[in-house]
C-alpha cells in the first residue's frame, strides 16, 4: 500500500489574510476610504520628512553665512 503524496499548501502572510477578512467585512466603498487615507498619511510623512531636511540645509547654509 503507498502511502498519499503529501501537498504543501501556501501559508498566506498576515497581510494577505487581513485583506482577506478587510474584503469580507467592509464595502469596496469603505475599503477605498481606508486606503485613500493610508495613502494621504504616507503622504504627509514624505513631506513632514522633506520639510525636516530642508531646514537642516537652510540651517547649514544659515550657519556658514555667520
Amino acid at each position: 500500500m503507498q502511502a498519499a503524496p503529501v501537498r504543501a499548501h501556501a501559508i498566506p502572510s498576515v497581510t494577505t489574510a487581513l485583506r482577506a477578512v478587510e474584503s469580507l467585512l467592509l464595502s469596496s466603498g469603505q475599503r477605498t476610504a481606508r486606503r485613500n487615507a493610508w495613502t494621504a498619511v504616507l503622504e504627509d510623512r514624505r513631506r513632514a520628512k522633506d520639510r525636516v531636511e530642508a531646514e537642516h540645509v537652510l540651517g547649514a547654509v544659515s550657519a556658514r553665512r555667520s
